[in-house]
C-alpha cells in the first residue's frame, strides 16, 4: 500500500467518528491507534517467542525484561499479553477490557507513549459512543509492518495526518514537523565535509540531537542519510519535544528504530533542558518562528544572569516576542569541544529573517550575532524559497554553525541565495506551495561543499529574450554576450569576512544654543565650560567595523555639521547580516521610447477592436 493510499485508509476512520467527535478531535483517536497498530505489527514476528520466554522466566522467579528485549532485538520493547489487535477484533463483547489488558502488556517505555496520548480517555469515550469495536476492527485490517511500510513512509503518514488535524483545529502544523526536502538539505550540509563519517566501512560512533524534535522527522532523515552512505556507522539519536502527541509519535519511531528511548525527553527545552550537561556531534532544529517566550522568561533570565557564559544564554537575550534565537544559543551550548584538533560539532537550524538583522548595536539580538561571528562559528546561511512551510509563506533561512571550520573557511561566512531554487507543487499543502527538487538540493550542497562564489548568468538577445541560463563559479565559464544582446548576472553565492557584518554605532551630538544662538556651556563638575548637547539634534551613525572612526566622522559628518562631536560613552559595537542587500541586483528601467512604442501598439489595437465592434 503506497503512502497516499495508506493515509486515505487511516483517514477513513473519520467516517466512523463523524457526529460523535468534532473534526478537530479526530486526531485524538486516529493518531494513537495508528501508533498502536504500528507497534502491534512490529512485534508480530516475535510474539510467540516472547510469550514462551516470559512464562518460563516468570515461573523461575526471574525478571524477564532483559531476556525479552534480547528476543525482540532492535525493537527494544515487547508486549507480554496474548492479545493483539486482530485477536481483539474477534471478541466484540469484551473489547474494552481486552484493549486495556493489551496496552498494559507493553513494556514501560511503550506504555508511556499511550499515556502521552491520554489513550484511556479516548477508549472510554469510544466505548460510551459504541464505536470502540468498529475502530479496533478498522485498524486491525491494516498491515503496518516495516516490511510493508518503511520508517520513511510511516513518518510521511504521521506528518500528513497531523497536518490535516492541525488544519481542522486551526492549529499550526509547522510546529510539529518540517518539510522533508528542507531536512534533506540540512542533513546534506551538516555531514558533507565529514569524510570519516560517510566513508563505507568506517565504524564511527556519532550523536545527533534535535531540541525541537516534533515527530522525529529530522532525526529519522539524518539516520537514514548516514546509514545509506556508511552502514557500519553507529548513530545515536537524542531529542526533546514539548507537545505530548508529537513526543509520543517520535518516541514510537525511536523504539522501532532500536534507539534508546530514554534519549527522547519530554518538556520545554528552554526552561527544562532534558539533556543538561551533554554535548553532541551533530544537531538539527526548526524552532517555532516568532513565538514569544514569556512563559519561561523568569527561568531563562535567571540562567542568563546567574550563570552567564557558563550557562546557555550568556551572550544575550532576544526580545520576548521571538524566542528562536534562544534555541540557537541552546545549540551552541551543546556543541562538543575541539580538543587537539579532534571533535567539534556542526548544526543546522531553520530561522526566519528576524535573527539576521533585528535589534541595533548593544541589543540582545545583536550581541548574539556578535558572539557567533567573533567566535567564528557561522559557516553559511542559506536563503530558502518562500511558501516552503506548511504554516507560513515568509522567507526562511538555514544557518550552518560549526566550531570545527576547515582552514579555508576560517574567518569567513558563505551566503547562498537559494530563493529561486524551487518547483511548484501539484497540490498545495496549507501554505506550502513550493518544494525544492533533488537538483536544487544538490546545487546548494555543491556550492556549500565547494565553498565558492557563484552567479546565475542569463544570456539575452537584442530584444531581451532569454537564450541560455547557467550557473558559473569561475571567470572562464562566463558565456559571451550575443551581438546586440547582453548578460544578466545574479549572484547566488557570496563569501564575506566575519567583520564585514560588524559596525560601530557612534552618537553624534550638536551643541545646545540659547535664544540668542549662543552655545550653552556646562556650569558644574566635569561639564563645566563644555558645550551641552541638544538632545533634539542627537543622531547616530553606523561606521563599518575596521574603518577609522575619526576619519569617517571628518568625512561624513563635519562637512555638514562643523560643531558636532562624538559622545564616546555611547559608542557600541553591533552586528547584522543584511542578506537580501548582498544579493540585490539593480534592474535599470526600460527606455522610455520602448515603453512609448508598446503603449502606442496597445492603443492602436484597442482602436481597431472598437472599430470592428462599431461595424
Amino acid at each position: 500500500m503506497n503512502q497516499q493510499a495508506l493515509s486515505a485508509f487511516i483517514w477513513s476512520v473519520a467516517d466512523l467518528l463523524r457526529g460523535d467527535y468534532k473534526q478537530s478531535e479526530y486526531g485524538r483517536v486516529i493518531l494513537p491507534f495508528t501508533v498502536l497498530r504500528r507497534l502491534d505489527c512490529v512485534l508480530a514476528p516475535t510474539k510467540a517467542k516472547v510469550l514462551a520466554e516470559g512464562a518460563k522466566k516468570a515461573a523461575a522467579g526471574l525478571n524477564p525484561d532483559p531476556f525479552l528485549k534480547r528476543i525482540v532485538g532492535t525493537a527494544g520493547f515487547y508486549n507480554t499479553s496474548k492479545l493483539d489487535l486482530p485477536t481483539l477484533a474477534g471478541d466484540q463483547d469484551h473489547i474494552r477490557e481486552n484493549l486495556y489488558a493489551y496496552v498494559q502488556g507493553f513494556s514501560p517505555e511503550a506504555r508511556d507513549i499511550f499515556e502521552r496520548f491520554d489513550f484511556h480517555a479516548q477508549v472510554e469515550r469510544l466505548a460510551k459512543a459504541g464505536l470502540l469495536y468498529l475502530v479496533v476492527e478498522k485498524f486491525a485490517a491494516i498491515d503496518l509492518h516495516p516490511d510493508r511500510v518503511d520508517n520513511a513512509q510511516m513518518g510521511h503518514v504521521f506528518e500528513e495526518l497531523i497536518r490535516k488535524f492541525a488544519e481542522l483545529s486551526n492549529e499550526t502544523a509547522g510546529e510539529h514537523f518540517t518539510p522533508r526536502e528542507v531536512i534533506r538539505l540540512m542533513v546534506n550540509l551538516i555531514f558533507i565535509e565529514d569524510d570519516d563519517v560517510l566513508s563505507p566501512g568506517n565504524a564511527v560512533v556519532r550523536t545527533v540531537y534535535d531540541p525541537t524534535a516534533g515527530t522525529g522527522g529530522m532525526l529519522s532523515v539524518a539516520a537514514e542519510h548516514l546509514l545509506a552512505h556508511n552502514p557500519a556507522a553507529r548513530l545515536t539519536l537524542f531529542g526533546q519535544e514539548l507537545n505530548d502527541e508529537s513526543y509520543a509519535i517520535c518516541k514510537a519511531d525511536m523504539l522501532i528504530r532500536g534507539q534508546p528511548v530514554e534519549n527522547m525527553a519530554p518538556g520545554n527545552t528552554l526552561s527544562d533542558d532534558g539533556h543538561a550537561g551533554r554535548r553532541f556531534d551533530y544537531m538539527l532544529s526548526n524552532p517555532p518562528f516568532g513565538v514569544e517566550w514569556k512563559k519561561v522568561e523568569k527561568i531563562v533570565r535567571a540562567e542568563h544572569e546567574r550563570q552567564g557564559f557558563d550557562g546557555r544564554f550568556g551572550p544575550g537575550l532576544p526580545r520576548v516576542s521571538d524566542g528562536s534565537m534562544l534555541f540557537l544559543l541552546h545549540l551552541v551550548a551543546k556543541m562538543s569541544p575541539v580538543v587537539n584538533g579532534e571533535g567539534g560539532s556542526r548544526f543546522g537550524i531553520v530561522l526566519n529573517g528576524s535573527p539576521l538583522f533585528t535589534g541595533g548595536a548593544g541589543s540582545g539580538e545583536s550581541e548574539i550575532r556578535r558572539y557567533l561571528l567573533e567566535n567564528d562559528l557561522v559557516e553559511a546561511i542559506i536563503g530558502l524559497p518562500t511558501d516552503m512551510f506548511y504554516n507560513t509563506g515568509i522567507a526562511t533561512y538555514v544557518w550552518i554553525v560549526s566550531n570545527k571550520k576547515d582552514d579555508d573557511r576560517r574567518g569567513q561566512v558563505q551566503l547562498i541565495d537559494a530563493s529561486s531554487f524551487w518547483r511548484k507543487m501539484r497540490k498545495s499543502l496549507g501554505s506550502k506551495r513550493r518544494e525544492m527538487g533533488d537538483d536544487d538540493i544538490a546545487l546548494v550542497t555543491r556550492l556549500f561543499g565547494g565553498f565558492t562564489e557563484a552567479e546565475r548568468i542569463t544570456v539575452l538577445d537584442a530584444e531581451g529574450r532569454e537564450l541560455e541560463q547557467r550557473i558559473v563559479t569561475g571567470i572562464d565559464d562566463v558565456p559571451a554576450a550575443p551581438e546586440g544582446g547582453r548578460l544578466k548576472r545574479v549572484p547566488i553565492s557570496r563569501i564575506f569576512r566575519n567583520e564585514d557584518f560588524g559596525y560601530t554605532t557612534i552618537t553624534v551630538e550638536r551643541p545646545l544654543r540659547d535664544d540668542a544662538g549662543e552655545i550653552v556651556l556646562g556650569l558644574k563638575g566635569k561639564q563645566k565650560g563644555k558645550p551641552q548637547p541638544d538632545s533634539s539634534m542627537r543622531d547616530t551613525e553606523n561606521v563599518p567595523l575596521g574603518e577609522d572612526i575619526e576619519a569617517y566622522f571628518a568625512r561624513e559628518v563635519l562637512p555638514h555639521a562643523p560643531d558636532a562631536w562624538i559622545d564616546e560613552a555611547r559608542t557600541k559595537i553591533g552586528y547584522e547580516i543584511p542578506f537580501n542587500r548582498h544579493f540585490y541586483v539593480f534592474e535599470p528601467p526600460r527606455p522610455l521610447e520602448v515603453i512609448d512604442a508598446e503603449l502606442k501598439a496597445v492603443t492602436a489595437k484597442i482602436m481597431r477592436m472598437l472599430g470592428e465592434m462599431a461595424e
